[in-house]
């Protein structure tokens, strides 16, 4: 048996505990970045390492029908200067999305903008950022990360919304507390993107078994569908599909009052056939050098992915013997 079916024959928490661990290991990022086996799997996930071959990625989603967010990939930045670095591809990418006539709609993470470092910085970071949309007449959503920065973010997402409607956050199904934060940001107008989460949280904050945090995410999907806050629903499980559908249709909801969002190369099938139904569907489009925790977290949702990347890697290491 080889090293991919073993992989495969551990328990599906326990690889995701593995994956989402391996994700902080930056030795192990630039093992990964720097080697050439790891590119044509990770182009499956992410779009490119610079904006200028992200572009057309972006482009020809836009002509199948779809709409996009662009997350400029990175994370948990240690000084400011990087913050400031980010930040200044955020600001490329917003204006290169804009003059091409692309939506000017990005995905940001806070702790890449500094948060880590200090909540006055992150804040004047994303205020940066927000004027550049607010200028194009954009939209910007602060991903969510673990659950140890949930009220950082919400805080900083308070400041922003209050100075410009068209900035939005995620929720996350798996935490116990969203049921309050989702009733909390309805109140106020905002937007919400929810999905389940990517993030291997304790059972103290979180539910821990699929089965509850998708009886979670169905629960949430539905209160905001009802509140008419224009959701984005975050999901590729068919079955959650169906029921969010269902509910708009009961409701008499109108596909223009919600959205589907999925991740750039997972699941195009269904893209296409939500597409084809005249729902709306946003593609999560990332692209950058610091492609690697992003990677990680995608296999470790679906650990089936280990299998097929190990396989690819294979493949292509063959190819290059067979070529010498």
């Amino acid at each position: 048996m080889g090293f991919a079916e073993n992989m495969r024959l551990l328990p599906h928490r326990t690889m995701r505990s593995l994956l989402i661990s391996l994700s902080q290991r930056r030795s192990l990022a630039r093992l990964a970045v720097g080697s050439p086996l790891t590119r044509p799997v990770v182009a499956r996930f992410v779009a490119g390492e610079s904006l200028e071959e992200a572009l057309p990625a972006i482009a020809a989603l836009k002509r199948a029908g779809l709409r996009t967010t662009v997350d400029v990939l990175g994370e948990s930045v240690t000084s400011p200067e990087h913050a400031a670095a980010a930040v200044d591809r955020y600001l490329a990418t917003i204006a290169a999305l804009s003059e091409r006539g692309l939506d000017p709609n990005v995905s940001v993470k806070l702790t890449q903008m500094g948060l880590e470092i200090g909540r006055d910085l992150c804040r004047a970071n994303v205020m940066r950022i927000m004027e550049a949309v607010r200028g194009v007449n954009g939209f910007v959503r602060f991903d969510m990360e673990d659950h140890t920065r949930t009220d950082a973010t919400l805080e900083v997402w308070r400041a922003a919304h209050d100075a410009y409607p068209g900035v939005g956050v995620v929720i996350q199904s798996a935490l116990r507390r969203s049921s309050a934060d989702v009733d909390a940001i309805i109140a106020v107008g905002g937007r919400v993107r929810l999905c389940k989460g990517a993030y291997d949280e304790p059972a103290t904050v979180a539910y821990r078994t699929k089965t509850a945090v998708d009886a979670n995410y169905a629960r949430l999907m539905e209160r905001l569908l009802l509140a008419d806050a224009h959701p984005a629903l975050a999901t590729h499980d068919p079955k959650l599909i169906v029921k969010a559908i269902r509910i708009a249709e009961r409701e008499g909801i109108g596909p223009d009052r919600f959205e589907f969002q999925m991740l750039y190369g997972v699941r195009r099938d269904l893209q296409r056939a939500l597409l084809a139904r005249g729902y709306a569907v946003r593609i999560y489009v990332p692209f950058g050098q610091e492609w690697y925790p992003y990677f990680m977290r995608r296999l470790a949702e679906r650990p089936a992915n280990v299998g097929f990347m190990l396989r690819a890697v294979v493949k292509e290491e063959a190819r290059r013997l067979r070529g010498r």
